[in-house]
């Protein structure tokens, strides 16, 4: 590639006028009239407040308003800044002058979510005095400021949402950005990619970035390698969290985060016990809260008792932690399951068939095996050929389906 790989492409490709903002026609529109409006003596609102999930282009829309408006963007990220006295070294005193080119600003504080942990001290009372002082257009970024402690925030601000972007925007965006960059996408590769992000664009644009490093295709291939091997990264990274630590509160958490079913970590936990407890009585201990905590899946499975998962993810998590007295030192390389883990996923498959089996059956008055064997392979192939969403969620909410459900029809092959 001729392009300099060095410069993220999120930042190389971000929009340079509020039209190129992707997926966020209102939002834009609403910042633009915010900022143009802007008066430092008749305004009544002077911030605005933009939120929305990571990667829906809040940050990315305020540079693109300030290059179209030919403004200056002065930039202070508020997780950097606890404290009132680090907010208002930085932006208190640029809110109100102009720069040496006498061009005027937006006061861009970014990710006020920052502020709500334990060691603020003043920051959000820092933020409301930088607002009322200054002579130039806020502008702060959160991904969720429902907090109490931003409602003097939320109240001195035009409150402008971002929706998360569907996978659509972001395989276009993805598909710009590949042509920019000279790059031979395949069509089901930037699905893929599109897919996995979540509706974070900037995710999706970096990890376009990362597997076209060094050259100039991207496969569904690739694409496939790179989920299984982040999906691995974060269990790997929660096994350090479980073997790591006798604290219950850190082993509660480990997988929380962790996209993956249960039934898997299960079977990384199992595997990799062994490589690291050394210990008989603590292997031992570990292997009880283990059977337990298998206990409780048999009970849900046979019972339907959804209930009961929490306690066998604490069990899993909790129990593998507490049976030893200290943690080990030194690292252990992990072992990904095979057969344990292809059986757990499997009876996850069949699960979930059954499930979705139960649902219709209730709802068409018919016996599960037959929706099994005749009624469901045909809506699967409804469901895999249908392009009409909007058709394809009313047929789901009519069967009782939710979208993980009716998503799990249209993969499958019917």
């Amino acid at each position: 590639m001729s392009q300099n790989d060095s410069i993220p492409w999120a930042r190389k490709h971000q929009p340079r006028s509020f039209g190129e903002v992707v997926g966020q026609p209102e939002a834009a529109e609403a910042l633009v009239k915010f900022v143009r409006d802007f008066d430092a003596r008749r305004s009544k609102k002077k911030a605005a407040l933009l939120y929305g999930p990571v990667g829906c282009g809040k940050t990315s829309s305020v540079y693109a308003v300030a290059a179209e408006l030919g403004l200056e963007v002065l930039e202070t990220n508020a997780s950097d800044f606890r404290n009132a006295e680090g907010i208002k070294s930085v932006a208190g005193a640029a809110s109100r002058q102009l720069s040496l080119f006498s061009k005027g600003k937006i006061i861009l504080v970014d990710e006020i979510d920052g502020l709500a942990g334990r060691e603020d001290r003043g920051g959000v009372g820092a933020v409301q005095e930088v607002i009322e002082q200054s002579a130039f257009p806020v502008v702060m970024t959160a991904n969720d400021p429902s907090d109490k402690k931003f409602a003097p925030l939320r109240k001195a601000s035009v409150m402008v949402e971002f929706r998360q972007l569907s996978n659509k925007d972001v395989k276009e965006a993805l598909a710009t950005v590949a042509a920019a960059e000279k790059i031979t996408a395949d069509e089901d590769a930037l699905a893929m990619l599109a897919n996995r992000s979540a509706g974070d664009l900037r995710g999706a644009i970096t990890d376009l970035q990362l597997l076209c490093s060094g050259t100039s295709r991207l496969t569904k291939d690739v694409v496939s390698e790179l989920s299984e091997r982040n999906r691995a990264e974060e269990i790997e990274s929660a096994l350090l969290r479980v073997f790591k630590t006798t604290d219950v509160a850190i082993a509660a958490e480990a997988f929380e985060k962790v996209e993956a079913q249960p039934e898997e970590c299960f079977a990384w936990i199992d595997e990799n016990l062994p490589q690291e407890y050394k210990k008989p009585e603590e292997l031992a201990a570990a292997y009880e809260a283990l059977s337990k905590a298998d206990v409780f899946r048999g009970r849900i499975m046979s019972r339907q008792h959804w209930r009961l998962l929490s306690y066998y993810t604490q069990l899993v998590a909790i129990g593998t932690a507490i049976a030893k007295e200290k943690k080990y030192e030194g690292t252990v390389q992990f072992k990904q399951p095979t057969r344990g883990l292809k059986i757990f996923i499997a009876k996850a498959k069949h699960q979930k068939k059954l499930d979705i089996a139960a649902k219709i059956a209730e709802k068409l008055h018919s016996p599960r095996p037959a929706v099994l064997s005749d009624t469901l392979p045909y809506l699967r192939l409804i469901f895999s050929n249908e392009k009409d969403k909007e058709k394809l969620d009313r047929m789901a909410a009519e069967l009782g389906l939710d979208a993980d459900e009716a998503e799990w029809l249209t993969r499958q092959q019917p």
